[in-house]
């Protein structure tokens, strides 16, 4: 199976962190991956994103033109995106900041009220690795130990003291999709 992931919104919002996360959980569980972040003037406050391929097989290019999955955090990210997700594709879509609903009937469309949950848990910025524990419970890409293993490697020592926080994101994520079932 091959999983291309494009992670979409604005800079700060820890999309590159959340591709990275998911690139090294791959690696670890020896998959054939590629992941390209999007750097530039965007970075804290304009739009970014993060394409990240996950597979059983050789990846030809990092490059990514109908992604067969979407992490949308904001709406001009929906609005670029939607329409080169390829169909049958999955939208995951940060339903606190994203007020519209995805318009195409031949992809899914999973809504996420992730940046109010972080919120809630009081971790404004997690957001990003709620909508990362959803991806992975609802599709499978990698396993859902592997995300632990991955966020304990990829943490830089600075921010230790924020792997706590980041582990029960992803675990609120998955949560959710259970629920959702």
């Amino acid at each position: 199976m091959t999983f291309e992931v494009i992670m979409a919104g604005f800079g700060g919002q820890g999309l590159l962190f959340s591709g990275k996360v998911l690139a090294h959980a791959a690696l670890i569980e020896g998959k054939e991956l590629s992941w390209l972040p999007s750097y530039g003037p965007e970075m804290r406050g304009g739009t970014c994103n993060c394409s990240v391929i996950v597979s059983d097989d050789p990846v030809g290019s990092p490059i990514i033109a109908n992604p067969n999955v979407l992490m949308v955090m904001n709406e001009p990210s929906l609005d670029k995106f939607e329409s080169s997700v390829a169909p049958g594709g999955t939208v995951f879509v940060d339903s606190s900041l994203i007020s519209r609903k995805v318009e195409r009937t031949d992809i899914n469309a999973v809504y996420i009220p992730a940046t109010q949950m972080a919120k809630d848990m009081n971790a404004h910025s997690l957001a990003n690795m709620i909508i990362l524990g959803a991806i992975v419970k609802k599709l499978g890409c990698v396993s859902a130990d592997i995300v632990e293993q991955a966020l304990r490697e990829t943490i830089s020592a600075r921010k230790a003291d924020l792997l706590d926080l980041n582990l029960k994101a992803v675990a609120m994520g998955m949560k959710f999709i259970e629920e959702q079932a």
